[in-house]
């Protein structure tokens, strides 16, 4: 992987190159850059497709707290880097997450919005004593003794050894700082309205994180022209778990912008 330091982060990313527009994808919580590898094959020959470990993630180590906002900051440097003035932003989960406060952030350099199982709130408080005991158990434990239920939530059935293995390889350190980060997010649902770009969403109908109301409430207040496309069966890394449809909807999209 490449790498830059930005924002006094030194963040690890891929760049297919090329000429085509731009599009940024940004993971989801306790994934890295590679959980797009089936949207950067499905774009790069028409698209400049970047990817990125976030900070805590991957090869991008966090050097202390920091918030969606810093981390959206790290977007826009990282496409100062590269040369790019406007770009397709995306993410997943938390990746959407910082992706709404990077159209917060710098409107005019925002193309148009992925918005991949995500929404623009806090935690809800149901979730948040359960979130906090995986939290504590992978502290004290290790990834293995919350990967199966961790997994669940993520990546819905199956055995997921490519990701068990970086789990367990993850500095905890890290994942608390990252953690923190989650769990302590603001909610930017009162400025949606401010976002003008198109924006596209893609929410798993099966998703165990976050629910599908969630992705209608982005639909109903982003103040730019917005279409949700619910995923059959699909998790909460539904770009992962059910690729297929999900790069039918996001080539249509980026059609439509062209």
């Amino acid at each position: 992987m490449a790498s830059a330091r930005i924002n006094g982060t030194t963040i690890h990313y891929e760049d297919t190159g090329g000429s085509g527009p731009a599009v940024i994808l940004s993971h989801g919580f306790l994934m890295d850059h590679s959980m797009f590898d089936p949207q950067v094959a499905a774009l790069k020959s028409t698209h400049r497709v970047i990817t990125w470990d976030e900070r805590g993630f991957g090869g991008t180590r966090a050097t202390g707290k920091f918030t969606y906002w810093d981390s959206a900051r790290d977007v826009l440097g990282l496409l100062d880097h590269l040369g790019i003035d406007t770009a397709v932003v995306g993410g997943m989960s938390q990746g959407g997450f910082l992706s709404l406060r990077v159209a917060l952030t710098a409107p005019d350099r925002v193309r148009g919005l992925i918005l991949i199982d995500t929404q623009a709130g806090t935690e809800d408080a149901d979730k948040v004593e359960g979130y906090g005991q995986l939290h504590d158990a992978w502290m004290a434990y290790g990834s293995a003794a919350v990967q199966d239920v961790i997994s669940g939530i993520i990546l819905g059935a199956g055995s997921w050894d490519s990701w068990y293995a970086k789990w367990a390889a993850m500095d905890k350190e890290q994942f608390s700082l990252a953690f923190d980060c989650l769990m302590h997010r603001d909610d930017v649902t009162p400025r949606l309205g401010e976002i003008t770009a198109p924006s596209l969403i893609i929410h798993g109908d099966n998703d165990a994180a976050i629910p599908v109301s969630k992705a209608e409430t982005l639909r109903d207040g982003l103040g730019g022209p917005a279409e949700l496309v619910v995923v059959a069966g699909g998790t909460h890394a539904a770009n992962l778990t059910h690729p297929e449809p999900t790069n039918v909807a996001i080539n249509r999209f980026l059609a439509s912008l062209s």
